[in-house]
């Protein structure tokens, strides 16, 4: 119930103003800095995760806005599709995220405390991404924005973007005080989405209300069809008990809990090169928790790593959906955008070791 209402408030947010606005205001806050015009890029990202919670529309929506202005700025259009491609992947960390929902159906854990443990690995890659963005523009000594500082104007698209960027600490506080469930926060979201969109923004006509159900309904659809066929690869997983045979593998021939965790790390960065997301989830879930509960890791953390795994795969050749997306926009080749993606590999292999390995009471 909460996948097609979360895909709806991203299509109701983004198919109108919201874009251009968060764009604006973070520009006129970053665009002077080293590497300023990628930040914007990374921050975009991390803000639009609170409102799509799917990264392949984050990549679509934000790179069609960002990646034309980088290169009319004169930046490298494979440096700027390298950047989007991994940004996007911030989105589904940041909750509501669509492949948290994923692991907590297939997974029997809680959709709120998986929301709630994303937010600071989202936070995490955010810093770690704009960091890389900073060295890599003074290094190369990237063009920036030459235009003053405008507070009137960075105050007004802010107070104009602020309904929007307000949406996933809504989210987070209704699910951390038990105000609404999961499935009831979903299904407030859209509304409040279509609410904003007609009385602040008044850019949600018949036909744009019209083309974001069918949007959403179109992704929607295709998760379901992943959900559909990998019940059915599942059910044979289970019958044959591999889940549990590998698992029993394991505990019979490796007793290193860190050894255990890595095994599992490299199972997932491998496997997410060559299956997409949703799928990967779906199929990976049931044969990973039983080796979890054998070395005592909580579900929330294995779902977590789980995700931050794949998200590396997102942008990881041979099938990358977002690395694809990014260099279709920035019309380069898949390679050109590859070899400019190195600093956001050490980065995310950073936030997937401390979410791997780092205990959650040190976080908390």
């Amino acid at each position: 119930i909460a996948i097609p209402f979360f895909m709806l408030t991203g299509t109701l947010m983004m198919g109108g103003k919201l874009g251009e606005a968060l764009v604006g205001v973070l520009s006129s806050l970053l665009g002077r800095f080293h590497g300023g015009p990628a930040q914007v890029g990374v921050l975009s990202s991390t803000l639009f995760g609170g409102v799509s919670g799917s990264a392949v529309a984050d990549a679509s929506a934000i790179g069609s806005l960002l990646i034309p202005w980088h290169k009319r700025l004169g930046y490298p259009a494979a440096f700027s599709a390298a950047t989007r491609a991994a940004a996007a992947t911030i989105d589904i960390l940041i909750p509501p995220s669509i492949p948290l929902i994923l692991f907590a159906l297939t997974a029997n854990a809680s959709i709120a405390a998986l929301f709630l443990a994303g937010v600071l690995p989202g936070l995490l890659m955010c810093g770690g991404f704009m960091v890389a963005c900073w060295w890599v523009g003074r290094r190369r000594n990237f063009p920036r924005v030459t235009t003053a500082f405008d507070a009137a104007a960075f105050r007004r698209h802010l107070a104009y973007a602020s309904p929007a960027v307000v949406l996933p600490v809504l989210i987070v506080v209704f699910l951390r005080f038990a105000i609404a469930t999961p499935s009831e926060v979903a299904r407030l979201s859209p509304l409040y989405a279509g609410v904003v969109s007609a009385v602040i923004y008044r850019d949600l006509g018949w036909k744009r209300l019209n083309d974001a159900i069918v949007q959403a309904g179109l992704a929607t659809g295709v998760v379901l069809l992943v959900i559909m066929a990998s019940a059915a690869i599942g059910w044979l997983l289970t019958y044959d008990q591999m889940p549990q045979g590998l698992a029993q593998w394991v505990q019979e021939n490796v007793h290193i809990r860190w050894l255990v965790i890595l095994l599992m790390n490299v199972l997932m960065l491998f496997l997410g090169m060559f299956i997409d997301l949703p799928a990967a989830i779906l199929l990976l879930t049931p044969v990973f928790v039983p080796m979890a509960n054998a070395i005592g890791m909580d579900m929330t953390q294995l779902g977590v790593m789980m995700v931050v795994n794949l998200a590396i795969g997102l942008y990881t050749p041979p099938v990358g959906t977002t690395l694809f997306i990014t260099s279709a926009l920035a019309k380069v080749k898949v390679g050109q955008t590859v070899r400019e993606l190195g600093p956001f590999y050490l980065v995310a292999f950073g936030v997937l070791a401390l979410v791997s390995y780092v205990p959650a009471s040190i976080v908390q």
